[in-house]
């Protein structure tokens, strides 16, 4: 009998799965540099955002890290995980527990006499299963790998919501200073129309052009509404990252004087320890690794040890009476149907997902640092050319000027080169709305300021 016991182990442990290697093609390589050279590096700081110069940007960052809805969320979520990986170690110690039963009763004996008796008995039972295969350290290993996969995951939200946080400020100063550029362009248009309506008072000029010179103004005034409105809808939104209601949000520095920050210099091999969500990805995939284990454990039998010791206390009896057992029982799997196999291929199937979403979540990584490169190293040639651009509209505005008022030309000249104006400086502030916050996304790309 023991004989068997023994050889029942081996006999199903040679009906075991073999577990497969992770698929060749979800492997990826990081390649040697960057295909952009990236701008000017500087050291690694934890609070990259503090490299943008403004005081209030860095406030609201900090306080978004610590208020936002989402974030908190995410805490509860790890807080969960922990939970989880306690109960999972549960597994490997053995359950200890009390019972104490207890009755009183009143029946009739043989000779018709009311009797009376009052019973209890007390025990204590403890359980362990042997973990002789390791299916249940594999479960706490999934439970640990699964818990920091969480955590993880909320160092990537953190980021995240310092980016947004970081970018919606950057967005609030570029509306205000377009709402500034177009107040300033209004009054120019103003005393444009108040000239246009003088000369025209005075037989100087035609109806036409004093029409054309309201229609700029009135074109120029309804403009501000429009960026006012957008600058109370990124308030808001801001207010919301900052775990706050709607509300009014003060500023620092003017947007011209935002500084940009130094990027630190990182090469592609070592974005994969940098990135938290190359993390998550890493340990979900090492909890799909150990998930497999268990799945093929569960085709071994299981082990388990039992015991209990107690005592009997009534009425009836003159001295309480000792009792105690102890056991233990093997489970093992003969026919599930093909159940344990299923189980077995699907745990497979679902470690290759996670190798495959390893791979797309680093490939996703080098596109979007190299995106940010890109686009930083492109908009430093745009901005060259915006600028001359704008030297060129700004002297075609001045010869225009200079011959509507010597006769020359009609008044429209001097209207669509004012537009043209216009359109360059509200440019310029988009361009550099944009290179500010492509740098935010960089450091996003690049996992913040600090390795995971």
């Amino acid at each position: 009998m023991r004989r068997a016991a023994l050889l029942l182990p081996m006999l199903l442990g040679g009906c075991m799965p073999t577990i497969a290697q992770r698929p060749e093609a979800s492997m990826v390589a990081p390649p040697a540099d960057w295909r952009t050279a990236p701008p000017a590096t500087g050291e690694v700081d934890r609070n990259w955002w503090i490299g943008f110069g403004d005081a209030q940007l860095a406030a609201l960052v900090e306080q978004a890290r610590a208020n936002n809805a989402d974030l908190a969320i995410t805490a509860a979520r790890v807080a969960e995980a922990r939970a989880q990986e306690r109960v999972s170690r549960s597994l490997l110690l053995p359950s200890l527990s009390a019972n104490l039963p207890g009755a009183e009763s009143r029946s009739l004996n043989a000779f018709g006499v009311a009797t009376e008796s009052l019973a209890g008995q007390p025990a204590f039972q403890a359980a362990y299963e042997i973990d002789l295969f390791g299916r249940n350290a594999a479960q706490v290993d999934a439970a640990r790998a699964n818990a920091a996969a969480v955590q993880a995951a909320r160092e990537a939200a953190m980021l995240s919501v310092s980016a947004a946080t970081a970018s919606s400020y950057i967005t609030l100063l570029a509306l205000d200073e377009r709402r500034a550029l177009l107040i300033q362009t209004l009054a120019s248009r103003g005393e444009a129309l108040r000239i246009a309506r003088d000369r025209a008072e005075a037989g100087y000029t035609s109806q036409l052009e004093l029409r054309q010179s309201e229609a700029e103004y009135r074109a120029t005034e309804q403009q501000i509404p429009a960026i006012e409105a957008a600058i109370a809808r990124q308030e808001n939104a801001l207010s919301q990252l900052v775990g706050d209601t709607p509300h009014a949000i003060a500023r620092g520095r003017d947007f011209a004087a935002l500084a940009t920050p130094l990027v630190p210099g990182v090469v592609p091999s070592d974005l994969v320890r940098r990135r938290p969500d190359i993390a998550q990805a890493e340990y979900a995939l090492a909890a799909t690794d150990a998930n497999l284990r268990v799945a093929r454990a569960q085709f071994l039998p299981q082990l388990r040890l039992s015991a209990s010791a107690g005592g009997v206390l009534s009425s009836a009896l003159p001295d309480p009476v000792s009792i105690w057992s102890i056991g233990g029982s093997i489970l093992a799997p003969l026919f599930q149907g093909g159940r344990l196999q299923g189980q077995f291929d699907a745990a497979t199937a679902q470690r290759d997902q996670a190798a495959f979403a390893y791979r797309r979540t680093v490939l996703t990584a080098f596109r979007e640092v190299e995106d940010q490169l890109a686009v930083i190293d492109r908009l430093g040639a745009q901005e060259v050319a915006l600028l001359a651009q704008r030297a060129a509209v700004a002297d075609a505005l001045r010869h225009a000027t200079n011959r509507y008022r010597a006769g020359y030309s009609p008044y429209l000249e001097q209207i669509d080169a004012q537009r043209a104006l216009l359109a360059v400086d509200l440019a310029l502030i988009q361009l550099r709305a944009d290179r500010l916050t492509a740098y935010v996304a960089l450091y996003q790309a690049l996992g913040g300021g600090t390795a995971t």
